[in-house]
């Protein structure tokens, strides 16, 4: 499913769908504390039902399941879909995936204890899915945003890499992240309130393989490069690699998590 939204990449064109091989196989990478931190917010747990939007492959659902979750997993490509099916049954794990957007979803009304959205909620158009979110989500529910990225002007690898993407794709607005706090629109605001947010600092594991890989699953690549750009990217990249990195390294990154209570409900 191709995207084009003229405040991402300045209108590029993007296909999460072309990246599903590498996104499933190199970005299940948040560490436990990342999971540690929702379930102490009792998020995301025993008893409740929760809806994963823009789920991807399904990393979170899969990586919080045995916490005693139901879970539901959305998203607008069907290779993701496919892949979060795939990876999850072979897992033995019984989570009810969807391709639909969320700007479409039909529950019915006071379904889900917590709906999630993990490195997706920007894609979104505010305005026409917030109020299927608030009648979809019970009363006393949360909506959980989650965010983690690596930091460019802290990790000296992550800045080579981070300025080899844009070289190739000068438009990329995934570059030049700091840590911050996760900001939401106005239109958000007016039905949701902030009931607690965290920001932190984490250390993720990589070898020049899997970080290359990382850095290929991301929009600035692997989902909107042409294949030959891809191509020529990749080996660029891995020369770099092994100029500046060392078999197994670190890089720095920091997670944002926002949950937001409903208002008037």
């Amino acid at each position: 499913m191709e995207i084009i939204n003229k405040t991402i990449d300045d209108g590029k064109a993007f296909d999460w769908g072309r990246t599903s091989v590498d996104y499933a196989k190199y970005r299940d990478i948040y560490p436990e504390i990342f999971y540690e931190k929702i379930k102490n917010r009792n998020l995301c747990v025993r008893g409740q039902k929760v809806l994963d939007l823009g789920t991807g492959t399904g990393v979170l659902p899969r990586n919080m399941y045995h916490f005693g979750v139901e879970w539901y997993g959305i998203d607008i490509s069907d290779n993701q879909i496919m892949q979060a099916k795939n990876i999850s049954d072979k897992m033995g794990m019984k989570i009810h995936y969807q391709t639909i957007a969320a700007e479409n979803v039909d529950f019915s009304d006071d379904t889900f204890d917590v709906i999630t959205a993990c490195q997706c909620f920007w894609y979104f158009d505010d305005e026409k899915v917030m109020p299927i979110l608030s009648r979809i989500l019970k009363s006393n529910g949360r909506l959980l945003l989650l965010y983690m990225a690596w930091l460019p002007f802290e990790d000296e690898i992550a800045g080579a890499s981070e300025n080899l993407v844009l070289k190739y794709n000068p438009k990329w607005t995934g570059a030049g992240e700091t840590k911050h706090p996760i900001y939401v629109s106005d239109c958000v605001q007016e039905v949701f309130e902030i009931a607690y947010h965290e920001e932190y600092n984490v250390e993720i594991p990589f070898t020049r393989e899997t970080w290359n890989g990382r850095m290929k699953a991301c929009r600035g690549v692997g989902a909107s490069l042409s294949q030959e750009e891809i191509e020529k990217w990749e080996i660029e990249h891995q020369m770099l690699l092994q100029s500046i990195a060392p078999d197994k390294f670190n890089i720095k990154h920091y997670v944002a998590m926002l949950e937001l209570k409903q208002k008037n409900k």
